[in-house]
């Protein structure tokens, strides 16, 4: 890289619209600009350790696949209550598109990190070392859907809860330019709106899942609401979390901005909506088109 700059690329939190940082990695990529610095949250986490281990193009083929039925199998009523992902499914999951529960962050080419939390604490943990699924799992506990993960003693949640687009962190390991990828910056409101002007689909999905999951995972089951229809369940924990990120992404940003910021246009992708990948993928690729001159200049690669 002219200049000797070291890029990072911090790719934010988002569940189903972090499909859009394959997008984002595709299009810098064809512009022949490589970052030497991944850091993730939640749903960043996974596409970038997936990134590092050289199977992006793995998880793109994979997530093109999704159906509703196939998000649908990832979900499970445990009497635990700790979480509604299928655990074995989704390792099964992460052991394909990403890598083996044997590798090591360090033993990549490119320098890696994703952030959780410490549910006891609150504390903001980075994982830059050991094991890379490990770091993954970490991440993406997002409460109420994953169970909490156990790490050297502390239980561990999503680390969007404390640094959604971890911009801090890729300055931390030594980036000189860093790209952020907000994956939520027009969010807020638009979950509640696209529910009412959605077309009811007639039929629920004839699998033998717990009503209760039914409720959770709503997005998959669009319903025609009255105006005056309390939201449901889903709808209000998925406005909850797009307000909570939002207000915490600003407030993280203004305080150690990116470089660049890439914020693609996903209002209209719901927090479960994994089927529509697409979408989210091209939305990616259009936020990196339109800002590629400004990066080439800030790379000093023009």
């Amino acid at each position: 890289m002219a200049g000797k700059l070291k890029l990072g690329l911090a790719l934010g939190s988002g569940a189903a619209r972090g499909w859009s940082h394959i997008g984002v990695i595709k299009a810098l990529a064809e512009h022949g600009i490589h970052p030497d610095i991944v850091c993730g949250t939640s749903i960043g986490a996974l596409v970038g350790a997936s990134y590092i281990a050289n199977n992006i193009d793995k998880l793109e083929q994979w997530v093109l696949s999704l159906t509703k039925l196939d998000i649908v199998r990832f979900f499970e009523l445990n009497p635990s209550l700790n979480g509604f992902v299928n655990k074995d499914r989704l390792h099964s999951f992460l052991n394909k598109v990403i890598c083996g529960d044997d590798a090591l962050i360090e033993h990549f080419d490119k320098q890696f990190a994703s952030v959780s939390t410490d549910l006891a604490t609150g504390r903001e943990i980075w994982h830059s070392h050991d094991s890379l699924i490990e770091a993954v799992w970490a991440s993406i506990a997002l409460p109420g859907l994953f169970p909490a993960f156990r790490n050297n003693g502390h239980w561990l949640v999503d680390g969007g809860l404390v640094n959604p687009v971890p911009v801090s962190v890729c300055r931390a390991l030594g980036a000189d330019i860093v790209i952020a990828v907000n994956l939520n910056g027009d969010v807020v409101g638009k979950h509640l709106d696209k529910n009412k002007k959605t077309e009811n689909n007639g039929t629920r999905l004839k699998h033998k899942i717990n009503d209760f999951v039914v409720e959770y995972t709503g997005d998959l089951f669009k319903q025609n609401k009255q105006q005056d229809e309390a939201p449901g369940l889903f709808d209000a924990i998925a406005g909850s979390i797009n307000i909570t990120q939002d207000r915490i992404t600003r407030s993280r940003l203004a305080g150690d901005p990116p470089d660049i910021l890439l914020s693609p246009k996903l209002a209209d992708i719901g927090l479960l909506e994994f089927y529509r990948a697409e979408e989210a993928i091209n939305e990616g690729v259009k936020a990196v088109d339109k800002m590629v001159a400004e990066i080439k200049h800030q790379l000093d690669l023009e």
